[in-house]
């Protein structure tokens, strides 16, 4: 942080706050909430792994916002970025060829498996899942895509109805031609496993029978994301991807891989199916692809699937599809990757600093259930008695029943830093710029606010 962006942290201003709060409080329709009963805390700014209100509070960010912000906050290059794109060319429409928006789009499938040359861009993740769906079903001529019950694909009508969390039910009905199968959870596992190679076997099982009932002759795509994000950071087990690519052939189906959370260093890999020896036939992204700056979303497209398109007209478009402003901190990133060898710090620190570090917690504290993760990608699942499993609070919890989660959460909070918090998980996904003193900050925080739920486990 610069002397200036300190001094600014540092500075309380309570008439911007007032200011801020009452023209959002009047005015500002918030996503995924009942509005009277929210209070959202103004920001006043950040740069790098913090933010800070106008109070003067400064928080760790160990959410990167919604696991977008990748390159933290206010990036010197990012920024710069933006600012000489708008004072060379703001917009143009997509129809028209744009060097930034070129560039990018090279840039990205250089990182992307062999077989991948084409991107179609959008402006988020949702309707990147929204366009891939599309495509899966104009070229195989079948509809129904499955989807895992533990999974987020996006707010948007088949995106949330692919969607397997709670959020989904009260906006059904939506996409009819969607099923859910179980993805594999160890520790939690829908078939009995005790191991991961049982894991693994079951739930390709599973899978397989799933695509019989529901009609292989009917079914365009499997949508998985490669790490399971919101819903538990839930790392497939060996074999199991490779199991999925060998369905998928056998029946004639294509494999839709989100990466929008996960995607473009996260995991420590530029997309995190790379940790594994299988490679799908289409890829969304979005957040991290340009740290959420300017909204931009994306497919990447297999030869096999573009070549569909050479003389079929694809039957989708967006008015901001590669946005200039969007795609310029885009290239961006490819530099700062680069230069500062993002993915191989993200790789060391993962197992260098938090993996034991979550181990030790894991072993002190009695609402730890389990830890799991890779990179900078990790979940703590917090449980109410480890013998049987029970989970801090209920699945989807709200009001008293979530109460434990929000005192762990406000531990945190009232220690300097902003947590993720889903259920009965907190997730540990701070920028992959953090330093690794803010890092072991941040893990000595989340290690004293454990000891609020240990006031409710058993």
């Amino acid at each position: 942080m610069t002397d200036t962006l300190a001094a600014q942290a540092s500075t309380a201003d309570s008439v911007a706050d007032a200011r801020v709060r009452a023209d959002d409080r009047a005015h500002v329709f918030h996503s995924w909430s009942a509005q009277a009963l929210i209070d959202p805390m103004p920001v006043a700014g950040g740069a790098g792994s913090t933010f800070w209100d106008y109070a003067g509070n400064t928080y760790l960010d160990f959410s990167s916002q919604l696991v977008n912000l990748n390159l933290g906050h206010q990036h010197p290059d990012l920024v710069r970025a933006i600012q000489e794109q708008a004072g060379r060319l703001a917009t143009i429409q997509p129809a028209l060829a744009n060097d930034v928006r070129g560039e990018l789009a090279r840039r990205i499938t250089e990182v992307a498996p062999d077989g991948f040359d084409k991107v179609f861009f959008t402006n988020g993740g949702a309707d990147a899942v929204e366009n891939a769906v599309r495509m899966a079903r104009v070229v195989t001529g079948k509809r129904k895509v499955l989807s895992m019950y533990r999974s987020y694909h996006g707010n948007t009508s088949t995106a949330i109805t692919l969607t397997g969390d709670p959020r989904r039910w009260a906006n059904e009905p939506g996409d009819g031609s969607v099923a859910h199968f179980f993805g594999p959870y160890l520790y939690r596992s829908a078939f009995h496993a005790t191991t991961p190679e049982e894991e693994t076997e079951r739930a390709l099982q599973h899978l397989e029978q799933t695509i019989v009932l529901e009609g292989a002759s009917t079914i365009g795509a499997i949508i998985i994301e490669s790490v399971v994000g919101t819903n538990g950071v839930l790392i497939p087990p060996p074999g199991y991807l490779e199991g999925v690519r060998a369905l998928c052939d056998r029946y004639g189906i294509l494999w839709i891989a989100d990466e929008v959370m996960v995607g473009f260093g996260r995991t420590g890999e530029w997309f995190a199916f790379q940790a594994w020896d299988a490679a799908p036939d289409l890829i969304t992204f979005a957040k991290g692809v340009n740290s959420g700056y300017v909204p931009l979303g994306g497919v990447v497209i297999s030869d096999r699937v573009a070549a569909h398109f050479d003389t079929a007209v694809f039957p989708g478009g967006l008015t901001y599809s590669g946005h200039p402003l969007a795609c310029a901190p885009g290239v961006a990133t490819f530099e700062v990757f680069e230069r500062d060898g993002i993915l191989e710090r993200v790789r060391d620190l993962g197992a260098r600093v938090v993996a034991p570090r979550l181990a030790a917690m894991a072993e002190k504290h009695s609402s730890v259930g389990e830890v799991r993760g890779t990179g900078l990608f990790w979940a703590i699942e917090l449980v109410r008695n480890r013998e049987t499993r029970e989970p801090l609070v209920p699945f989807n919890a709200s009001g008293s029943d979530a109460a434990p989660m929000g005192a762990f959460a406000a531990a945190c909070k009232n220690d300097g830093v902003w947590p993720f918090v889903h259920f009965n998980r907190t997730h540990v996904a701070p920028p992959l710029v953090i330093t690794e003193d803010e890092l072991v900050r941040g893990l000595d925080v989340i290690d004293r606010a454990l000891d609020v739920a240990d006031g409710y486990a058993e």
